[in-house]
């Protein structure tokens, strides 16, 4: 599809009633939700990373209580770490995306990942796949996922995680992933002041960014930095709610972190050669080429961790 035709598309539902409806079912039989089964294995690769990298901080997940911003379709994350030990997730989300039929498709399709999600959480396969088991038939008796986790999975939304009503000091970790992307810049400012509040004294902020155009993955004609080429007027005609895009670069997420506080301990961030290539195959417009390096512009994707002072 060509990228102009999904955002025209995306715009009309985004202002018309019942908008949000359609896009579901457009999403449910020709979007991301019909590939479920590979976008679930996507997203607990996205969990083992991220666990990857909170081991790395020497923050385990067993025992722990995080925040997560942005739930998406169905709860892959939250669900893995109370599988994998978490005491407490609380997950926000603007908009109330997740299904009962999601989520028990999903909790099924864990059966796939019961192995990962015991080996990086130190626990035994059958002690996890027990766990696990056990959700689904709650879930299958018509229980929330609040209800089947006896209040471990706080899903919430329509909620704003830049106000959590949380207590000071009550989280080790608050994570997204690929999320961030879609938020404008001041938001995601009031999101990580939030974070800071909220998160224990040495509590980290974990984030995954995907910070290319992703009508990329629609529209093969076009590359992970076309977007670049447009001048903010111009590419607010595209902008809409279901897939706003804040065009943020790699260096803007740290520099956001750094000022609400957080020392910065982890940073994949780097500028690959085929991106390299692909921007010199298009023009910059001015407002991107006079604020940013070649290699900024370039990176498309950043993991980083930021550390709250003890």
């Amino acid at each position: 599809m060509h990228w102009r035709v999904k955002g025209a598309i995306q715009k009309v539902l985004g202002h018309v009633p019942g908008g949000a409806r359609v896009h579901y079912v457009l999403q449910r039989f020709g979007g991301g939700l019909a590939k479920f089964g590979a976008e679930c294995d996507t997203r607990v690769e996205d969990w083992r990373l991220m666990v990857g990298h909170l081991r790395a901080s020497k923050l385990p997940i067993a025992g722990a209580t995080l925040v997560e911003i942005g739930t998406g379709w169905y709860p892959t994350l939250p669900v893995c770490l109370w599988l994998g030990g978490a005491e407490r997730i609380h997950t926000f989300d603007l908009n109330r995306h997740v299904r009962t039929e999601t989520t028990l498709a999903l909790v099924e399709h864990l059966d796939k990942h019961v192995g990962t999600i015991a080996e990086e959480s130190g626990l035994e396969a059958s002690d996890v796949d027990a766990r696990r088991r056990e959700l689904l038939r709650a879930l299958r008796r018509g229980a929330s996922i609040a209800t089947a986790t006896d209040g471990a999975i706080d899903y919430r939304a329509p909620a704003d995680a830049a106000r959590t009503a949380l207590a000071d000091g009550s989280v080790d970790v608050v994570f997204s992933s690929s999320v961030l992307e879609h938020i404008p810049g001041p938001v995601i400012e009031d999101c990580f002041r939030e974070a800071r509040r909220i998160l224990r004294p040495g509590g980290v902020v974990f984030h995954s960014v995907n910070c290319g155009d992703h009508y990329a993955y629609v529209d093969r004609s076009i590359s992970q930095l076309h977007y670049l080429k447009y001048s903010e007027p111009a590419w607010r005609k595209w902008n809409n709610a279901f897939l706003y895009q804040n065009r943020l670069r790699a260096e803007d997420f740290t520099r956001m972190a750094k000022s609400a506080g957080f020392a910065i301990e982890i940073d994949t961030s780097r500028p690959h050669p085929t991106r390299l290539k692909q921007l010199d195959e298009i023009r910059v417009h001015p407002w991107f080429a006079e604020r940013y390096s070649r290699d900024q512009l370039a990176i498309t994707s950043i993991d980083f961790v930021g550390r709250k002072a003890s």
